[in-house]
């Protein structure tokens, strides 16, 4: 039976393709006064932004509705004291939400785990309540696989703080309950005999409390009569109305998450989950207690939406020590590249992070909180609405468009857009909003990120030139044409316009070219990863906004630990295009700089061999490739030159995503740069799908052979 999660892969359809297109707002009062009309008002706000959510052929079934709201602390003593037991001060105490099995036994089994693992950790569980609910008025959809709904209290330990600064503690104790969810979520994730699905915990926290589920707008409140009780305050509230785009809807992918709600997509999900478990060797940081980073790996879990693996990581930087706005920035930066407008410092802070972690690019509108401030952002593109008023008795009210709470004119001081790369946000223990330009300057300010570019980022034009140019071998190109699978039309209608104009040509929509996994004939490999790429209803951009928003520079050399911010971090080679011609590689084969040592890996396996020799040249590959990173090197070329009878290229795609993935399960994929020497790669699609499983740069040599 489904069990409120997304079901697991099958036929046409798998859970990484979990998308949304949504409403989402969040009301605030500026000075961070509570109250329940925050709660009402923002509720309001959601009922209003029904129509941007979804529901199923039944209309009480919906894609998911939130809201998250800061600790309701009065409301949460009187149900303690009711359940007969006390809580201590705020922010002393965490509670959470969490969605259990319907079957008793592992309901008892995953709350024992959950209480034993607090223990471990050096918390004390004071109780459990149940949360009350009223499912009369959902769909038989919901109801089927809706949870049970409990709170959990945990409390810190009694011995007095460790720092004396308030916030450091705070901080630290929020850590711990980090770590207690995320080592509860592996744990009941291994136990293969559970219901895994039916498993969830929304928030565990000192700061934010979230109510959320299958449900449409108008269902929240009354399924969760705890959200009528005037006891239930809070000085920002932050809703979302789920629309699931051709995915499933369930209990756990509703929105908020712990620290964001989104309306769009992740287009660029794949790669930035990938690199994200790339990363996790490397990761380290001293605000951590002795162990608890392996202990919570892998930071993204399985079977979320794009959203949900935004908010793992988001919620891991957040915990690693950075502010929320910081982390925000990092992850959707604004375009840069192209601003000639921008300050040198806001430049040198994003192309410092750009060494650390991509973009995870939209279309997106991200609105998210930390309990203290709550904000706001739109990706680069800026193609998701987000509109505001701020009032005359200090709210602020966000929402996908005008109108979703009924507000007079009089009492309105300003109505706004989040523009594209810009931030709103609101600091309740401040007391004010806090602009974009004050934002984005402050932590520009942070530290010295351009004189560590200066110092540490090399153009590769300025890299010292080889010495030696191999010539090209043209009596060879129509063999190695052959080879590599050459036609007629590549060269006429694909790389002959590209050389003369400089641009991709140009086709109509249609295709009759069957797809690669019908042909009969051979195809290349890269034909048959056509549909990985985003196919999204969205407006195409104009050419001023695409000069602005678009770069094709990358970075080549190892990275360095995402959560500690080191000068040599941006120890890196830049390069304005992916594709690198002959010269850019021979310095790249030959370079001689401090940091960087190259070696040149063969991508070829023994024809007569067949497939029992692809797969020992794979191996061979894998192991060539580890011992070159034990061995130093920081610049590892994939290279198929050398095509002879007897030797024919492995697919460059495959040597590729061989190398990267064998690299990340031994923990040393961020210790060096893929660079691909590829005879196959012809077409924008192909180096796209290279650079997306791991290649640096690519070096297309026959494609520039052919032409010349």
């Amino acid at each position: 039976m489904h069990t409120g999660g997304p079901p697991p892969a099958q036929g046409l359809y798998d859970p990484v393709f979990e998308h949304d297109s949504c409403g989402v707002g969040f009301v605030a009062d500026v000075k961070g006064r509570r109250s329940h009309a925050i709660v009402e008002q923002a509720l309001e706000v959601l009922i209003n932004l029904q129509h941007r959510g979804a529901c199923g052929s039944e209309a009480n079934t919906g894609d998911g509705a939130g809201i998250l709201i800061q600790m309701p602390d009065a409301f949460l003593r009187k149900e303690a004291d009711r359940l007969g037991f006390h809580l201590p001060p705020a922010r002393a105490y965490g509670a959470g939400m969490v969605f259990l099995p319907h079957e008793v036994d592992a309901r008892r089994q995953i709350q024992a785990l959950f209480e034993r693992i607090a223990v471990e950790e050096g918390l004390q569980v004071l109780g459990w309540r149940d949360v009350p609910t009223d499912d009369s008025h959902l769909g038989s959809a919901a109801r089927a696989v809706a949870p049970v709904f409990r709170q959990i209290f945990v409390a810190r330990a009694a011995a007095p703080a460790e720092t004396g600064d308030p916030r450091v503690d705070h901080a630290r104790f929020e850590r711990k309950l980090y770590v207690i969810r995320k080592r509860v979520e592996h744990a009941v994730d291994a136990l293969d005999a559970l219901p895994g699905h039916s498993f969830y915990v929304p928030s565990l926290s000192s700061r934010t409390l979230i109510y959320k589920g299958m449900l449409t707008a108008a269902q929240i409140e009354p399924m969760f009569p705890d959200l009528s009780d005037i006891s239930v305050e809070s000085a920002l509230a932050l809703v979302h109305q789920r629309f699931s785009t051709n995915t499933f809807p369930s209990w756990p992918l509703a929105h908020p998450y712990r620290f964001v709600a989104h309306n769009g997509e992740i287009n660029t999900l794949r790669g930035n989950v990938n690199w994200m478990r790339a990363r996790e060797a490397l990761l380290a940081s001293e605000v951590f207690d002795a162990g608890d980073l392996q202990r919570i790996l892998p930071i993204i879990r399985k079977g979320g939406s794009d959203t949900a693996a935004f908010d793992n990581v988001l919620e891991l930087l957040v915990m690693a020590g950075r502010s929320l706005p910081h982390a925000m920035l990092m992850m959707i930066p604004e375009p840069w590249q192209n601003d000639p407008r921008m300050s040198a410092a806001r430049r040198a802070f994003y192309e410092y992070h750009a060494s650390l972690m991509e973009p995870w690019d939209g279309p997106a509108s991200m609105a998210f909180t930390d309990g203290t401030v709550i904000g706001a952002m739109l990706d680069r593109n800026g193609l998701r609405p987000s509109r505001y008023y701020v009032t005359k008795d200090d709210l602020v009210i966000m929402a996908s468009e005008v109108g979703a709470l009924d507000v007079p004119p009089e009492h309105v001081v300003l109505k706004e857009r989040v523009r594209p790369g810009r931030m709103l946000l609101v600091d309740t223990e401040q007391g004010r909003i806090i602009s974009d330009d004050e934002i984005k300057d402050t932590l520009a300010r942070e530290r010295p990120y351009g004189e560590w570019l200066e110092r540490h980022l090399i153009h590769v034009d300025n890299v010292p030139p080889a010495p030696f140019l191999p010539p090209p071998d043209h009596e060879t190109v129509l063999r190695r044409q052959h080879a590599f699978g050459y036609t007629l039309e590549d060269l006429k209608l694909l790389l002959e316009p590209m050389a003369k104009t400089g641009d991709e040509p140009l086709g109509s929509m249609g295709t009759d070219t069957p797809l690669a996994v019908l042909s009969d004939r051979p195809r290349l490999l890269f034909d048959y990863f056509k549909q990985l790429f985003a196919q999204v209803t969205n407006p195409p951009l104009d050419a001023i906004r695409e000069a602005l928003v678009t770069s094709m520079a990358s970075t080549i050399g190892p990275e360095r630990n995402l959560l500690r911010p080191e000068r040599e971090s941006c120890r890196q080679i830049i390069v304005d295009d992916p594709v690198i011609d002959n010269e850019q590689l021979a310095k790249l084969r030959h370079i001689r700089l401090d940091g960087f040592r190259s070696c040149t890996l063969t991508a070829l396996f023994a024809v007569k061999e067949g497939r029992a020799g692809l797969e020992r040249a794979l191996a061979a590959l894998e192991a060539d490739a580890s011992a070159a990173v034990e061995a130093g090197h920081t610049i590892l070329i994939l290279s198929d030159r050398g095509v002879t009878d007897a030797m024919a290229p492995i697919p460059s795609l495959l040597a590729t995503a061989t190398v990267h993935h064998h690299l990340v399960r031994s923990g040393c994929r961020t210790r060096c740069a893929l660079v691909v020497e590829s005879g196959d790669a012809r077409e924008v699609h192909h180096v796209a799908l290279l650079i997306g499983y791991g290649a640096g740069a690519v070096n297309p040599y026959l494609a520039f052979e052919s032409l010349d």
